[in-house]
């Protein structure tokens, strides 16, 4: 995961507000503002949501679940903090291209950390309650 997350989001962006219809000045945080952590985690659940409802174009759903990612990495390491849900989304968010199936796959797995209460902040170090669902290998 890059030093500087927002630098990534920053360069990606474009992409997002193609599908928000958004001019690219109004649409941009400050470089420096970082999503809290349950604001990530609600974003990332609604970014699920469409993506599995395939609920606007597939650049733009790709977009968005890349835009939660990041944003779930970068609130985590912003705080210090890690979870299953942090470790899903720094592993996640460097897969590119990203398949419609990993797209699916990551989406359920988000649900199911959210659902169950995984994605909870734990202390830097702390060993997670269950093991990262793995990631199937791209073909």
């Amino acid at each position: 995961m890059p030093k500087n997350p927002a630098a990534v989001v920053l360069a990606l962006a474009p992409l997002g507000l193609v599908c928000l219809g958004l001019g690219p000045l109004r649409a941009l945080p400050a470089a420096a503002e970082t999503m809290t952590y349950p604001k990530a985690v609600a974003f990332a659940d609604t970014s699920a949501h469409a993506v599995l409802a395939r609920a606007g174009r597939e650049t733009c759903l790709r977009g968005k679940l890349t835009k939660a990612l990041l944003g779930l990495s970068s609130s985590c390491e912003a705080s210090g903090t890690t979870s299953p849900l942090c470790r899903l989304a720094d592993k996640a968010v460097i897969v590119t291209p990203m398949s419609l199936a990993f797209m699916d796959q990551t989406s359920r797995q988000l649900l199911d950390l959210i659902a169950g209460g995984t994605g909870a902040i734990a202390p830097a170090g702390a060993v997670p309650a269950q093991p990262l669902p793995e990631s199937p290998a791209e073909p």
